[in-house]
């Protein structure tokens, strides 16, 4: 999450969607951004609207992405921090020895299958759809862009703010990553498509 009160604007950072990416070119642009420190950095809007009421009159946006594509990028990294561990590299070590969500997975999930179908039973913030990050009964993100045209969306974004463009420094890049495509059995894409069937009736993904 990120809040500028000069500019009236709230950004929820919806895991796995290029929030880093967006998070530090906007807290570079706007120049007073701020945290609600008893937030998580990924805290829905109702959540935020909880802590804070008076965003509820910010003009506020977040990214989607299509759920197949964006529960391969989860277990991807969960892939980096086990395998980084097991070469005994220190920061995926001392990761795994304090995140106890991502330890839990890699000890209980050893391949993409088993995450996607098992580990959102235990792990609510594995099935929750990103629709219900950026919306509530009350309020509505004002604009809703997506990881697959992540800069053109940025750009809308600055637009609105008045900010001027600069190019991106993308972060958390992942090059080996494949086509999601070309990974799903068919149980585990009728397992994502029942998960986030509010995603995909909201956003108009599909596989």
């Amino acid at each position: 999450m990120l809040i500028s009160d000069s500019h009236r604007f709230l950004f929820v950072h919806v895991q796995k969607t290029g929030g880093s990416t967006i998070d530090n070119a906007l807290t570079t642009a706007l120049g007073d951004v701020r945290r609600i420190p008893a937030a998580n950095r990924h805290a829905p809007l109702d959540r935020l609207l909880q802590l804070e009421p008076g965003l509820q009159d910010y003009w506020t946006a977040g990214f989607v992405r299509n759920p197949w594509a964006r529960m391969l990028s989860w277990w991807r990294m969960m892939e980096r921090f086990r395998d980084g561990a097991a070469q005994g590299i220190e920061r995926y070590i001392d990761h795994l020895q304090r995140n106890r969500f991502v330890a839990g997975i890699v000890e209980k999930h050893p391949d993409f299958e088993s995450f996607v179908l098992h580990a959102p039973d235990d792990h609510p913030r594995l099935r929750k759809p990103q629709v219900a990050f950026l919306n509530n009964d009350q309020r509505r993100a004002d604009f809703t862009g997506r990881q697959e045209s992540l800069e053109r969306d940025l750009r809308q974004i600055y637009d609105h703010l008045g900010l001027e463009w600069v190019e991106l420094q993308s972060v958390n890049i992942d090059p080996g990553r494949p086509d999601y495509r070309d990974v799903y059995t068919p149980a585990a894409r009728t397992r994502v498509a029942e998960l986030f069937e509010a995603d995909l009736r909201a956003y108009d993904y599909e596989f």
